[in-house]
């Protein structure tokens, strides 16, 4: 599908006509083992449904072409995506990841994978100075959110992918934020990159399952090796959902972005917001970058309200259309309070010295009609 663009592939990439029913839409293949006319002679690739299915690989191979990439993998999660990449690495290895990283990725990293002989260390990748600061002969992956999660920080792919190179080790960009329509990482550099499916990609809060994709032969085949051995695959079923949802993500990202826009401007107008942060703000110490490797800036609105936790729940407590609710890239409006949602596992320390405070809201905007996710916002600041 290399020929065609972006709303093409989703709709079409890895997904032809059955070829025994005519079926244009990709049937679910619930059979857990497949038959084989020898011993392990295997006419259409499949033996055991954890090894490879055929509803799974229409998926994966829909990821690989909106990603530019060669090779697609799907799990189970998200952090089974995490979990499978860091059980490429052996006893002793170090991994770097962004300091303001997903609350679940940091708590698998110091609290699970710590516990196997890894070592981890978490850094401002703003530029390089830390992270080559942190660099030692045994780092052997990079890992990188951009824009992170929540504080929507920036990080220059191109930039970070050169130096972890001439360190000979891994860069993983996270890029859930953006979905492959506004980013592309491996375009950048990247070795990997992964998803929360459950996001952006599936976009109806009914899926849970995480992706990768590369362009590097010897990582795949490691990296399906361990999808094998380790078993954390989504269902098939939920691989047949996650394509319906893909097929509508290029319009859904257009909205959202349009929506966050008219979000951004009201709240930074509003007398009760303190700050607003959002990639496409020319205020955003990163915007510059923003441009240079995104083809648009998202629907993640990050803003601190004046007050302290006491407002914040006020405002929250009182907020209508807007679903107070973790997760993000729905098509209906969420709202959190990180501090105590999302990324209360972070401790303390570690939330104050990113700057994750009790007024911190994080919003994804999804693509209700605008003059109604506004209207909600303002009567909810007028309550506080």
């Amino acid at each position: 599908m290399s020929n065609y663009k972006f709303g093409t592939n989703v709709i079409h990439a890895g997904q032809p006509a059955d070829p025994v029913s005519g079926a244009v839409i990709t049937p679910i293949s619930l059979s857990t083992t497949f038959l084989q006319p020898s011993p392990n002679v295997l006419p259409a690739g499949f033996d055991y449904s954890r090894s490879g299915n055929p509803t799974r690989k229409a998926l994966e191979e829909c990821i690989a072409a909106i990603e530019n990439a060669k090779y697609g993998l799907t799990f189970a999660s998200g952090l089974a995506t995490l979990t499978t990449i860091i059980n490429s690495l052996q006893a002793g290895d170090e991994v770097i990841s962004v300091d303001d990283v997903y609350g679940g990725t940091r708590r698998y990293m110091s609290r699970i994978a710590a516990n196997f002989n890894l070592k981890f260390s978490f850094v401002d990748m703003a530029t390089t100075d830390q992270l080559a600061a942190a660099f030692t002969d045994k780092t052997k992956l990079v890992w990188l959110e951009t824009p992170t999660n929540p504080l929507l920080k920036v990080a220059d792919i191109r930039l970070i992918a050169d130096y972890v190179h001439s360190r000979n080790a891994i860069l993983v960009v996270d890029n859930t934020f953006m979905s492959p329509y506004f980013q592309n990482p491996l375009d950048h550099g990247a070795d990997i990159v992964m998803h929360s499916i459950t996001k952006y990609i599936n976009g109806h809060s009914d899926v849970v399952m995480g992706c990768l994709a590369t362009n590097d032969e010897q990582l795949f085949t490691k990296l399906k090796f361990l999808q094998n051995s380790i078993g954390a695959v989504p269902s098939p079923f939920d691989c047949f959902m996650a394509l319906r949802g893909i097929k509508t993500l290029h319009l859904r990202m257009r909205e959202h972005e349009k929506n966050a826009f008219a979000v951004v401007k009201f709240l930074e107008s509003h007398a009760k917001v303190e700050r607003v942060v959002y990639p496409g703000l020319p205020s955003h110490p990163q915007h510059e970058i923003c441009k240079r490797q995104m083809k648009g800036f998202g629907g993640m609105v990050v803003f601190f309200i004046k007050g302290d936790i006491a407002t914040s729940r006020k405002f929250l407590e009182n907020i209508k259309l807007f679903a107070l609710a973790e997760s993000l890239g729905g098509v209906e409006s969420l709202i959190e309070l990180p501090s105590v949602m999302t990324h209360a596992s972070v401790p303390l320390e570690e939330r104050i010295k990113l700057g994750i405070t009790d007024t911190l809201i994080r919003l994804s905007v999804g693509i209700e009609d605008i003059d109604d996710l506004l209207a909600d916002l303002r009567q909810a600041l007028d309550k506080i």
